[in-house]
This record gives C-alpha cells, sequence and structure tokens, in this order.
C-alpha cells in the first residue's frame, strides 16, 4: 500500500510473522543451465533525452541529516552524480527539540507566545539546511507538518500533537490543519524570505517547493478543500518572498487507487478553475508531484515484489496529468517512488524487508526505471524525477532490514544501482532483448514466471552505457541468462573500443554477502567495519579491455545471475 505505513499494522503483510529473513536471501545459480538471452543496441536509433531522475532522494526523519552517517552519506550522494542532487525530508516545520524518532523529527521553527504572536528560530532549520549547503546538495522544500500552536482542533481526533512510532505517527495534530490560514501564509512566507537571505536568491531560486505530503490519507486531517487552502496560502506565502520560487504539489499517494487519483484530480482543477483563497489571483503551479509504490506479497513461502503496482501508479498518474493540456508540459516529481511503503518498517517489524540488504532491490530498481522513461514517452508528459525515498537510519543495528542506503556507515547494493545510472549520459537509444518483458505485460501481471533480462542504453559522442539486469519479481528466482549483447552503428571511423563493465551481485559491489559472511554481526568491530566498506562501492569485473569494432557491431558475451544488474561503458 502507497501509505508509508500510517498505521503500524499495515507494515505487516498477511503471514509474514511467520516467514524469516532468510526468505529473501541471496540466490544464485546451482548447477543450472543459464538461460541464452540476445540484447541489441542500436545506436542510430535514438529515443529521447536521458534526464537524471535517479538524482533524488528522500527521508522521514530529517535531524538525521546533521547526524554523523546522515551527513556522510549526503557528501556520497553529491560524489555519485554530475548533476545536482535534490534532497525531500519531512517535518521541517514541526515543532519539537530536534531529536529524531522513527518516522518523525522537528525543527521548533514556529510558536506563539501567550498573546498568540508569532515567534520564530530559525536555529535547527539553519542546522539542516547548512549541512545541505555544505554537501553540495539541494533541497526540495516540503513545507510541512502544522507547528503545535498553529494546529486547530479536529473533531473526533484527540490524539497529542506528538504519536511515536509503532503507533500511527501521523494520528497526531501535528497532521491537523491550521487554525489560521493567514499565519500559516505568513509561516510559508518567513521561512522563504529567511532561506533567501541566508542562502541567496540564487541558490534558492532553484529549489522546489512543495506543499505538504500525501494529503489524500491521514497526513492530512482535513478535506481537500481544505489542503488546497493550504496549498493556496503556502504558494501566495512563498511567492510573497520569492517572486520566481518553483511551488508545486499535491504529493498525492498512488493514482491507481480511485481515492488518491480523485484528489489529484480534484486537485488539478482547482488549480484550473479556481483563484487563490489566499488572494484572489490565479493559482500557481510549477510542477506536479504523486506518489508510486509496488506492492510486495508473499508468494510459496517467499517474497514476491508487486513491480506492476508501481508501474500502473505511474502510467495512471501521468494519463491524468497528460488529460490537461496546460499541465502536459510541466515537470512531474515522483516525490516517491519505491517498491513498497514502509521505510522505518525494518526486516524486525516485517521479515519480508530483507529483500532491501542484497541485490534484489537494485535488480527491481533497474526493472523499474526503464519503464518510467517508457511511460513518459507513452503519454509524452515532462519526467523528472523517480525520487527514492531511502536514507539512513542513525545507530541501528547493521543491515535490519530498513530501506536505506547505507547503515551504520556501510553502502548498501542498492546505493550502487544509483552509481551506475549516474554513470549514464547523453541520448537514450534503442535496446531490445529476446527476454524482455513488455512494458504493457508488466503493467497487466508484473515479471512473473519467466525473468525480465532487458536493458538501457545511452549515447555521447564518444561513449555508450548500457544497463543491464536479470530480474524477477520472485526473489526466489534462479535462473541465469547467458546474455549476447551486439552494439550496433558504430562510427565507420571506430575500430577498438575499450569496454569497462561494473556489477551488483552476489559477489560485486554487495557489502551484505560479506556481512553475512563474517556471522551478521549487529554492530561490527572497526576491523570488520573496514572489511565491509571495502567492497561496498561500485565495482568492475576487471580493468578496461579494448574490443575489435567489426562491420561498426561490436558483440560481447555477459553472464547476469539472477537478480542482477550490469553495466557497460564503451568508450573510443
Amino acid at each position: 500500500m502507497n501509505r508509508k505505513c500510517v498505521k503500524w499494522t499495515s507494515c505487516v503483510l498477511s503471514g509474514l510473522f511467520a516467514i524469516a529473513s532468510s526468505a529473501v536471501a541471496q540466490h544464485t545459480p546451482s548447477g543450472e543451465t543459464a538461460h541464452p538471452v540476445t540484447i541489441k543496441v542500436d545506436l542510430d536509433q535514438r529515443i529521447g533525452a536521458y534526464k537524471p531522475i535517479y538524482a533524488w532522494f528522500g527521508y522521514d526523519e530529517a535531524n538525521f541529516t546533521t547526524m554523523r552517517d546522515g551527513r556522510t552519506l549526503m557528501k556520497e550522494l553529491h560524489d555519485l552524480s554530475p548533476v545536482p542532487i535534490t534532497i525531500r525530508a519531512h517535518h521541517m516545520l514541526t515543532s519539537g527539540n530536534g531529536v529524531p524518532e522513527l518516522k518523525w523529527s522537528s525543527t521548533g521553527v514556529y510558536s506563539e507566545d501567550e498573546h498568540g504572536k508569532p515567534m520564530y528560530n530559525f536555529t535547527l532549520l539553519d542546522g539542516i539546511f547548512d549541512a545541505y549547503r555544505d554537501a553540495g546538495v539541494r533541497p526540495m522544500v516540503e513545507l510541512g507538518f502544522m507547528p503545535k500552536d498553529l494546529a486547530a482542533d479536529v473533531p473526533g481526533r484527540p490524539e497529542p500533537y506528538q504519536v511515536h512510532y509503532p503507533a500511527s505517527t501521523v494520528s497526531g495534530r501535528s497532521n491537523n490543519p491550521p487554525k489560521d490560514y493567514a499565519k500559516w501564509g505568513e509561516l510559508c512566507r518567513m521561512v522563504t524570505q529567511h532561506l533567501v537571505q541566508r542562502y541567496g536568491h540564487d541558490a534558492v531560486r532553484r529549489w522546489y517547493f512543495e506543499v505538504w505530503n500525501e494529503p489524500d490519507i491521514d497526513y492530512w486531517h482535513g478535506s481537500p478543500q481544505d489542503y488546497f487552502k493550504l496549498y493556496d496560502y503556502a504558494v501566495a506565502g512563498v511567492r510573497a518572498a520569492l517572486p520566481n520560487a518553483i511551488v508545486g504539489g499535491p504529493a498525492t499517494t498512488s493514482p491507481r487507487s480511485d481515492k488518491a487519483y480523485a484528489f489529484l484530480k480534484a486537485f488539478l482543477d482547482h488549480v484550473r478553475d479556481d483563484r487563490s483563497a489566499a488572494d484572489g489571483n490565479a493559482i500557481p503551479l510549477n510542477f506536479i508531484s504523486f506518489h508510486a509504490k509496488g506492492q510486495p506479497i508473499i508468494q510459496n513461502g517467499e517474497v514476491a515484489m508487486g513491480i506492476r503496482s508501481e508501474l500502473r501508479d505511474v502510467d495512471r498518474g501521468f494519463s491524468l496529468i497528460a488529460s490537461y493540456p496546460q499541465f502536459k508540459p510541466l515537470p512531474i516529481i515522483l516525490s516517491e517512488a519505491d517498491p513498497e511503503g514502509c521505510a522505518a518498517c525494518s526486516s524486525k517489524v516485517n521479515p519480508a524487508n530483507n529483500y532491501r540488504n542484497g541485490t534484489l532491490y537494485p535488480a527491481y530498481t533497474a526493472a523499474a526505471y526503464k519503464r518510467l522513461f517508457e511511460l513518459a514517452d507513452k503519454h509524452g508528459v515532462n519526467l523528472i524525477s523517480m525520487l527514492s525515498w531511502s536514507f539512513e537510519f542513525e545507530d541501528r543495528d547493521s543491515f535490519e532490514g530498513f530501506r536505506d542506503l547505507s547503515t551504520n556507515g556501510v553502502d548498501k547494493p542498492i546505493l550502487n544501482f544509483f552509481r551506475m545510472a549516474a554513470k549514464m549520459s547523453g541520448t537514450r537509444v534503442s535496446v531490445t532483448s529476446s527476454a524482455e518483458v513488455p512494458l504493457d505485460k508488466a503493467l497487466a501481471e508484473g515479471i512473473r514466471g519467466e525473468p525480465d533480462v532487458a536493458g538501457m542504453a545511452t549515447r555521447d559522442s564518444h561513449s555508450v552505457a548500457s544497463m543491464l539486469w536479470n530480474y524477477n519479481d520472485a526473489a526466489a528466482s534462479t535462473t541465469a541468462a547467458s546474455v549476447q549483447l551486439t552494439m550496433t552503428q558504430l562510427p565507420n571511423t571506430v575500430h577498438t573500443v575499450r569496454v569497462t563493465e561494473y556489477r551488483i551481485d552476489s559477489t560485486h559491489s554487495n557489502a551484505y554477502t560479506v556481512w553475512q559472511q563474517l556471522g551478521s554481526p549487529a554492530h561490527p568491530t572497526p576491523d570488520q567495519l573496514r572489511r565491509l566498506k571495502s567492497v561496498d562501492g561500485l565495482q568492475s569485473t576487471g580493468p578496461a579491455h579494448r574490443v575489435a569494432v567489426k562491420n561498426a557491431n561490436v558483440t560481447i558475451s555477459v553472464a547476469l545471475p539472477a537478480q542482477s544488474v550490469a553495466l557497460f561503458l564503451f568508450d573510443w
């Protein structure tokens, strides 16, 4: 469910407590004949620009930003990408002392005195944004949640301001509407004004300001019309401080849900047809955001991913946006796009989530990645972001099964997928495979039965990057592939190419398997940490080598284990 586990029980899929975490362990072929596959890259068949939709990340616990491993990871994210990394976090306006908990953070930026006069304290907020600046990443400013002194009373909702996990952390007053929308708009103006003063107009005008998160579910304790009013006052406040600010929303949940689809449609209708509740002017909208999530299940005692759910979300959301001529060209930000819904639900809570530690997670992401581009092409929309709702969880057991990129400073295999994606650039070109699951079938059935052995490629003037994967929704898949990869239509003047292969599998770019070999220590020793850090980055299968070009073609053979990803860089 695309709910980020609004209720703790939704973190637990039916029957999962009976499933050991070994159900999603690494699977490698053993004596099985590899399935023959032919993949062709046609350099003359250009599809479209390769947009760096990979360069977006987010997390619930904004205060992790300033902690030890959070700072380290942000610098790693900056370093992996040739384009700016954008970071989205919840709780930028939430009241509190800045001490994070699972699914909770705070900045205490707003309070009121005994006479109801607003008071502002930017200390904690500055710490977070200073850390972004120091790491060289860009914030996506999510305007939420409601400060304690500004939160209205909502009939029938007696919960306190903060509710602690594992109870529903969004059930408290922090997700209520404001008692005074004018004060809410002024809060957004003051925050934006402060950001401009501290970080400069030229920097902040490039940031995306998004209003709230998932207002179609319990993240928002008001009606759709209440949210539209919240949006109007928020963007009016932002624009009062920064007239050319990039503003948008509504960051709704999965459009495959009729309720979420209806909310997104009603929001677009509001922007198109209504005047702002804040100032009576046209309602600004510079980008549209919604979320897309997969839906894993248990099948025959094993975890089976649900890639079709994420793809259906994207397909239906893109179709809706494309039906509005005035909104179709706007940037679309999938401000959460993930295999499932609850980043903070570890495999201790939900054993299925152990998939996040190994190669199934990056293989899933690779298979989804190409199809997001294909869906954008299908609907003619402007996708700019596939934001991974994953960061790190400070001071937890190693490989505890959170949806994170790094665990106690050790990078997981999934982070190496993003390192691969960042090595691709230029123009997308045609890649066909004898074992690719067609987009329509993936939308209808997912990727079950035979695996998806496929690829995507980009080209620049003197280089090509080709990503391949062997993916199946079933974690237990052991079907290996013997791939013949052919690249055609190289320039006639090129007689050899240099080839470098990067790999994510059980023995490459995979600190998890090494951690298992070390005995799965919850808290590795310094020597063990050094060993893990030595293997946690993106690894090549060997030194670069040269391959002859014949008749403008290059052919190489590739062995792809189940649930693996490879990246080939060709240059001349």
